[in-house]
């Protein structure tokens, strides 16, 4: 599916770049990996090739879809009216980790709405932080842009 220098989304993490597909021995059984490394933290995750569907590793969104994610975030949302931090704190992670940057868009788009009525908890900020990184690095590499771009079109939704 994917080969060395391609780039892919692993999700809660972000963009990578496949460096290399290498072969490890486990208990007598050869398997490939994928030796991705995230390119804001640098950090380096090996991902078995016959597991990418269940770990939700993709490529990048086109960029053709991403005006979708755009008025994704120009739609009125809850603002957060699910009732306890701690639910939307499940709900916002599960679309996390789901890997799909609509779903992503869509929390950014509630915690901003939020912090528009009142200051964010500390989980609420790093949440909103990891949303907008994943966001923000994703829709810049896709688009071949700067990530201030990117940035200066989520302040004009927002702002």
């Amino acid at each position: 599916m994917f080969k060395k220098g391609d780039m892919a989304v692993y999700p809660t993490q972000g963009v990578g770049v496949i460096e290399d597909i290498e072969t490890r021995e486990f208990s007598g059984h050869s398997q490939n990996f994928y030796v991705l490394r995230i390119v804001d933290s640098d950090m380096t995750i090996m991902v078995p090739t016959n597991n990418v569907a269940n770990v939700g590793l993709r490529g990048l969104i086109d960029e053709a879809k991403i005006p979708s994610i755009f008025e994704v975030l120009g739609v009125p949302g809850t603002g957060g009216k699910i009732a306890s931090w701690s639910r939307r704190q499940r709900e916002y992670q599960d679309k996390l980790k789901s890997g799909d940057l609509h779903e992503v868009a869509e929390v950014l788009r509630e915690l901003y709405l939020i912090s528009d009525n009142k200051d964010l908890s500390y989980g609420e900020k790093k949440v909103l932080e990891q949303a907008r990184r994943l966001l923000v690095t994703e829709v810049a590499l896709s688009q071949g842009t700067k990530e201030e771009s990117v940035i200066d079109q989520l302040e004009q939704i927002f702002h």
